[in-house]
């Protein structure tokens, strides 16, 4: 971790690209590495996931100089704050709390961060998360304080219920209201997915890692006999695509 610090030093006082930059350019770079993580981990492949954390701490520590030089934060103290924050959050380990289950720790995590000043629970999910899982962390956020369906058959009828009134729009005609009903489906969905302990945007982009490579292999098989995918029936695809599922 010296070693780290001690270049990070170096390269911001020696190196043009690290000299300029800021907070703000390195926010989607942050971002783009934090996905690239996320890559690896669905891939299951830990070397890839090793490189990732490397890259992604390389930020942590990046941050971590750029806020020494205004003299609001350094390394030592992101980590004491997060060592101290730790610790305030895990009563049941550093103090005389005692929880029954995993469920029980969520939600007192919840409710001591209303007692350390914040206003709703839902101000710790990030506003640019996408819409899928910021779904998901809103159910988790207000089911840590007790506003939740109490069995998963309850939030599978309200799937059921959704998805009659979002074929009722479709019927109807009207964009607007199709799109309103479409999303609480969506919503209900993911819900649905939380109470059965599945991840949606993991379960999402399995699903699109798996259409993509099935479709690359129906393209790879088209061009192998000289055609386009244009011109080919959907039934002659449909050979590749279940060639594809097979493999």
């Amino acid at each position: 971790m010296d070693r780290l610090l001690t270049i990070m030093d170096e390269l911001r006082d020696q190196c043009p690209w690290d000299r300029k930059q800021t907070f703000e350019t390195l926010r989607h770079l942050t971002i783009e590495e934090t996905y690239e993580l996320g890559d690896a981990i669905l891939d299951k492949d830990l070397e890839a996931i090793k490189g990732e954390v490397g890259d992604l701490l390389l930020h942590i520590v990046f941050y971590a100089k750029l806020g020494s030089e205004t003299g609001v934060f350094d390394f030592a103290s992101l980590t004491d704050a997060i060592c101290d924050k730790l610790v305030s959050r895990h009563p049941h380990i550093y103090g005389d709390v005692t929880v029954a289950d995993e469920e029980e720790v969520k939600r007192n995590w919840e409710q001591l961060k209303l007692k350390e000043g914040k206003k709703s629970v839902l101000e710790g999910v990030p506003q640019s998360l996408p819409a899928l899982v910021k779904a998901n962390r809103i159910q988790e956020k207000v089911a840590g304080v007790g506003f939740d369906w109490e069995q998963a058959h309850q939030v599978f009828e309200k799937v059921q219920e959704e998805l009659l009134e979002f074929n009722t729009e479709v019927q109807n005609g009207q964009t607007e209201a199709m799109a309103e009903e479409f999303g609480d489906l969506l919503f209900s969905m993911i819900n649905y997915a939380r109470f059965l302990n599945i991840d949606p945007e993991n379960a999402l982009e399995r699903t699109n890692k798996k259409f993509m490579k099935r479709f690359m292999y129906l393209e790879q098989k088209a061009q192998e006999q000289s055609k386009s995918l244009k011109d080919m029936t959907l039934s002659e695809m449909e050979v590749f695509w279940q060639e594809a599922k097979s493999l």
